[in-house]
């Protein structure tokens, strides 16, 4: 008998007309043996035969399935989602065959031919979470307005320019650069034993996905952001879940200034945010975490919220207690109005980054990151764009 390695959880409504090709697609996965992954279905709230569809099609599906149905009153997306998740968990536990790997997608996506693979050989490479990248289905895709095409595309060039400077100037061994931003519940795999460990998905309407890789990180797991790792999604705008990307897509074509994410921030404040980031890194490391009294002061933080800082067992609670507590890296998103200016910016600064990083490798070896200066960080306010 084949012990289950893996379990993809994937909640769904209504989704009679997506939900085959999400099942086919799993149907299909390679480098993981037969038997070796389950899929657990949560049907939530459906009234237009996704149930009678996925009976129909058990038959000729390679992977052990389970089906949950609910009819809850005040179900939401995430609810959904941890949901579906907890009976993924608690199947692999059933199993009692060493660590598993929770894995989840959207019942309106269709993963990569080596996606549950590839999932679980990052976590056995070391990661204890593994976030892929999202691309629009390119039926749905052609049909959306042009006006949301072109801020898709400044948006996403700005993100790996933020992205690549935020990884050579503070590189991360379990996620080296070529990496992503993206943190999506289309394609999330978590090892069992850390999922369990931070209480498992955020019990959020919305959001949970992110919620879940910051609980990961606050307790220092280990996030790959896999590039490689990409999942067709919905382009569709007429989504289910309420506040979710179909309500994003609509907004956007209502108001096309609507501020854009909150991880594209402005130029100057992700550099900030960066070098803060690196030094607190490297003061917990070497045991000196009760010197960030200084850079505390420089970022508005009161003496005594800093020691309570200080005080915090892991850097991940460390870095997030310090983004929380100062009004200097408080959210200010960019209006795509600002993106041109500050992508020009970031290509000069990411330009000489590189500079630095071969000059360097041709003197020796070297990591990729230049040094950063130990000294508290000015007290001058960064441009918001």
């Amino acid at each position: 008998m084949t012990h289950l390695r893996a379990v993809v959880a994937i909640p769904a409504r209504d989704e009679v007309e997506r939900i085959g090709s999400c099942l086919q697609a799993l149907a299909v996965q390679t480098g993981i043996t037969a038997g070796g992954y389950g899929v657990l279905l949560f049907l939530n709230n459906c009234r237009d035969g996704t149930d009678r569809l996925v009976e129909a099609l058990r038959p000729g599906l390679p992977f052990p399935l389970r089906v949950i149905r609910r009819d809850l009153a005040q179900a939401t997306a995430g609810s959904a989602r941890r949901a579906a998740m907890e009976a993924a968990a608690s199947w692999l536990e059933s199993e009692g065959e060493g660590e598993g790997v929770i894995l989840t997608t959207d019942a309106d996506s269709r993963v990569g031919p080596d996606w549950v693979g590839r999932c679980c050989d990052g976590i056995e490479a070391g990661a204890d979470a593994v976030a892929g990248c999202i691309a629009l289905d390119p039926a749905e895709a052609a049909a959306l307005p042009d006006c949301l095409h072109a801020r898709g595309r400044l948006e996403g060039a700005y993100e790996a320019l933020l992205t690549e400077i935020a990884a050579r100037l503070d590189p991360e061994p379990h996620d080296p650069w070529p990496r992503h931003a993206t943190e999506s519940g289309a394609t999330l795999a978590v090892r069992l034993s850390a999922y369990r460990q931070v209480g498992g998905l955020p019990p959020l309407a919305l959001g949970e996905d992110r919620a879940l890789v910051a609980a990961l990180q606050a307790r220092d797991f280990r996030v790959r952001h896999d590039p490689g790792i990409v999942v067709e999604t919905s382009g569709r705008l007429d989504g289910r879940a309420p506040g979710g990307a179909a309500d994003t897509m609509r907004l956007r074509c209502a108001a096309p200034d609507s501020p854009c994410d909150d991880r594209l921030e402005a130029v100057p404040r992700a550099l900030l945010r960066v070098a803060l980031r690196r030094r607190l890194r490297r003061l917990h490391i070497e045991g000196r975490a009760g010197s960030i009294g200084r850079w505390a002061e420089a970022m508005g933080i009161r003496p005594d919220e800093a020691g309570r800082i200080a005080a915090l067992p892991c850097f991940g609670q460390v870095r997030a207690a310090f983004d929380a507590a100062s009004p200097r890296l408080a959210a200010r998103p960019l209006r795509p109005h600002a993106l041109a200016r500050h992508i020009a910016l970031a290509r000069t600064v990411l330009a000489g980054l590189r500079l630095v990083s071969r000059l360097r490798a041709a003197a020796g070896p070297a990591g990729i990151a230049p040094p950063v200066p130990d000294a508290a960080p000015a007290q001058t306010q960064p441009s918001t764009g």
